[in-house]
């Protein structure tokens, strides 16, 4: 296909100047408009490039690959000639290479070894609207290394399906659109039956579609475990002619390259694939789309702190761009696998918002600043949870700063918890049984009914090399985990031959310094439950092949309400779990609250990180370690837990209600939130001496409460919030102070008074420096409720008469006066003979 024959083709001089004028561009254009090939060779030709490299960055492999060959075949080049591409453990690049195709993760590389990219013009970010936690990052650094040290570094950033203005806000760039070139597509539902299942469905549809539309068919499925089950039901019903086809990032090259070729017999095709290929590859004669309206994604569960893979449902967005696969070549069909009333999320959200962040908190750490511009910027909680897990690993030092093991882990490559792993191994057979063990852990599980034991697939995987595949094991797995192992041992340069049989421990004494959060010791009151190193707990299947084992490592938890469940570990020897992690064993007195008993009890534990592993007591509870347990154990239990009384309520309650109507005062925060997060400022020091809780009294809660309050800031206090109030009867009446349920914002306060009382006095009294009106509560004599009211002069004016009607029988012997702005206010009855 000609340079010019590409939609987007006439917008290609556009992009040029824009950036021949401007350092950073948002391209906006749909799939098929020829973005991903052609601004790349249209910015070989500008004039800032000066010879220098243009990187494209593309979420996957296959979508790398298949842009290189495609810009290669364009100048009539191979691969690796000005058109190179570098994806993991694969390079096609020379020197004469002038555009490069790489993975996400490349260009962090590249940015952390060379934040200058002497001999790079241009970054491009394709297909952004992914957001992908690699890409977020690369974007992060770029904008940092434009703004520190290269302002005349490029920066593009495309996509066919985004926000692009909001992204052009941030960019505080020039924003470009390109028209794309499709037919019309006819989008209609297909929702399964009662109780149907995914494969079932889809073969269903499948056949109806091939029996009336032309055209290959396209088949949306959220992941490899899918494909594999609709190839097998499609497999009897599938008409002569016809192929089915899988497609996704684990395929090998050859498979690949036939699914993105028209058919050499011009056979029709049925293709199943994952959303590698909802956009940057193109599939040539696909006329129909089905859409399961899934795709599997990692998630982050901030309550069990695991990650995992879940088939969620997809954007709308990416609906949408799904169904346009159908119109690339004339008009087509896109049947949706879901109910037309079903609504989906309109764009797909952050990966950086639902994953766990441990290799973007060590490229932070390398990078060595946190002060970087994020499209979205990382969850608090879980950047937290990140260097806590990095620490444990020996990557971060207790400042979170990079240590030599943790630069060594990046350059690795991969996730943390692997590098740590391959890099503990203490000889060239460990190094390789851990090649086996990275390559396992981030492949799919090669066993169809494995059981939880890690051991069973390394020694399918040991099988396998024998000849020998098990009857339970997927031969294409294991082969896929072979070639992953090799290239691993490759790049730890380790020569070693994996080993054909292991120790029972082995595994786990690997596995340990990739999950030593995850190190569990068999609790002994339940031999399925397993306590584990980061203080949470763990369950075994009912039937696990684990049963029994001391200690063990998971490495894959699915978290539920109570337990976690494990679903793959390995033994691990508490020898080797000494000599490894001698740091991690400890033995401490402990100071504990015993709710039960209420009391303090001192303890001896011995244990490894939070695993306790023996408890016995201690003797006398020292002092100091007295206080800390006490107020442990209010920050447990909660500020209830602790002897209030009604005056110390009502003080805390009138300092809340003053830090709002009189914000000028500065006074302290009261509320529960606020005082439980300062605990060890305020009631640390009061329980000094003490060993139960309620041996504070009163006046030294008091005191803690009022410790952060100078002596004139407590006479303001009493003076605009006071405890009581003189009324016209001569008497002091209590005012009530409250909180709303909010546990911040006051109520009004409430002063509750006989009516007569009252007598004589025509406005309602005010508090807060004549501010906030009082509630009255009006009483009858014999102290029932008779009114409320924040306004006494509309009440004196026009409901004391009904009042004074109604009670006057009631109540003869107190005064009802017929003017009550003029009468004598009293608390007593009217002498006798009145």
């Amino acid at each position: 296909m000609a340079r010019s024959d590409f939609p987007i083709s006439p917008l290609l001089p556009a992009i040029t100047a824009s950036l021949a004028a401007h350092p950073r561009l948002v391209l906006e254009a749909p799939p098929g408009a020829g973005k991903t090939t052609q601004v790349p060779l249209a910015l070989l030709e500008a004039p800032w490039r000066e010879g220098r490299r243009i990187i494209m960055l593309e979420p996957r492999r296959v979508a790398a690959r298949s842009a290189a060959t495609f810009m290669a075949r364009q100048l009539g080049e191979p691969v690796g000639e000005t058109v190179g591409y570098r994806i993991r453990f694969e390079n096609k690049v020379s020197a004469r290479t002038r555009i490069e195709v790489v993975t996400e993760g490349i260009l962090t590389r590249m940015l952390q070894d060379d934040p200058l990219l002497e001999d790079v013009a241009a970054l491009l970010f394709d297909e952004f609207h992914e957001r992908h936690l690699a890409a977020d990052l690369g974007l992060a650094l770029a904008l940092d290394v434009q703004s520190q040290l290269r302002e005349d570094l490029r920066i593009v950033v495309m996509s066919a399906t985004l926000d692009g203005q909001r992204l052009a806000d941030f960019l505080d760039a020039p924003r470009l659109s390109s028209e794309g070139r499709s037919f019309p597509v006819d989008v209609g539902h297909f929702p399964a039956r009662r109780d149907e299942a995914l494969e079932a469905q889809t073969r269903r549809a499948v056949e109806q579609v091939l029996a009336t539309h032309p055209g290959d068919v396209l088949v949306f499925l959220p992941g490899q475990r899918e494909i594999g089950r609709v190839l097998a039901a499609l497999e009897p019903v599938l008409p002569a002619g016809t192929d089915a086809l899988p497609l996704h990032g684990e395929l090998a090259i050859e498979q690949q390259s036939r699914v993105l070729q028209p058919d050499p017999d011009g056979r029709r095709r049925v293709v199943l694939a994952t959303n590698v290929a909802e956009s940057s590859v193109t599939l040539p004669g696909v006329r129909v789309v089905i859409d399961a309206g899934l795709a599997r994604e990692p998630r982050y569960d901030p309550n069990s702190g695991f990650s995992r893979l879940d088939a969620v449902t997809i954007s709308q967005a990416s609906a949408d761009q799904r169904a346009g696969r159908a119109g690339r070549v004339a008009a087509g069909w896109a049947y949706r696998l879901w109910p037309q009333s079903q609504r989906l999320e309109p764009q797909r959200r952050p990966e950086i918002a639902q994953v766990e962040l441990a290799a973007l908190a060590l490229e932070l750490a390398a990078w060595g600043s946190d002060n970087l511009r994020f499209v979205d910027p990382p969850p608090a909680g879980a950047l937290a949870a990140a260097r806590e897990l990095l620490q444990r690993l020996g990557a971060l030092d207790s400042g979170n700063t990079l240590t030599a093991p943790g630069r060594r882990m990046l350059g690795l490559g991969t996730h943390p918890r692997m590098a740590a792993m391959l890099l503990a191994a203490r000889n060239p057979r460990e190094q390789a049984l851990a090649a086996d063990l990275a390559a396992l852990l981030e492949a799919r599980d090669p066993l169809r009914q494995g059981g939880d034991a890690l051991a069973a697939r390394w020694r399918a995987l040991a099988a396998f090399r024998n000849g020998r595949t098990p009857q339970d094991a997927s031969r294409g797995a294991l082969a896929a985990i072979d070639a992953a192992a090799k290239q691993w041992r490759r790049r730890l340069r380790c020569e070693a031959t994996p080993p054909a049989d292991i120790e029972a421990h082995e595994l786990g004494d690997l596995l340990a310094h990739a999950f030593p959060d995850r190190i569990a010791v068999q609790h002994p009151a339940d031999p399925q439950r397993y306590q584990l190193a980061n203080g949470r707990s763990a369950r075994q299947f009912d039937h696990s092949d684990l049963r029994g084992e001391p200690w063990l490592v998971i490495s894959e938890l699915r978290g539920e309400a109570r337990d976690a469940l494990m679903l793959r570990a390995a033994p691990v020897d508490e020898g080797r779990l000494r000599t490894d992690f001698p740091q991690r064993f400890h033995q401490h007195d402990v100071v504990r609250w015993n709710d039960a008993r209420r009391a303090l009890e001192a303890r001896r534990e011995t244990g490894f990180d939070r695993i306790v592993l023996d408890s016995r007591p201690a003797g006398k509870v020292d002092p100091a370690q007295a206080a800390r347990a006490l107020t442990d154990a209010v920050r447990e239990g909660g500020l209830e837990s602790l002897p209030w009384t009604g005056n110390l309520r009502q003080w805390r309650h009138r300092v809340q209600g003053l830090r709002h109507w009189m914000p000028e005062l500065a006074l302290p925060d009261l509320s529960e939130a606020a005082l439980l997060a300062t605990l060890d400022d305020w009631l640390l020091p009061a329980f000094a001496g003490k060993t139960r809780l309620d041996a504070l009294g009163e006046q030294e809660l008091g005191e803690a409460l009022r410790s952060g309050i100078d002596w004139n800031t407590r006479q303001l206090i009493d003076r605009h919030a006071p405890v009581r109030i003189s009324v016209p009867s001569g008497m002091e009446r209590s005012i009530d102070y409250a909180i709303d349920d909010d546990g911040i914002s006051p109520r009004p306060p409430v002063l509750a008074v006989k009516l007569q009382e009252l007598f004589g006095l025509a406005d309602t009294p005010r508090i807060a420096d004549g501010r906030v009106p009082v509630l009255l509560h009006l009483l009858s004599p014999g102290g029932k409720p008779l009114q409320v009211t924040a306004d006494l002069r509309n009440f004196w004016q026009n409901t004391y008469a009904e009042v004074k009607k109604e009670m006057k029988g009631r109540y003869p012997k107190h005064p009802w006066p017929d003017d009550p702005w003029t009468a004598t206010a009293t608390h007593r009855a009217k002498p006798r003979g009145t």
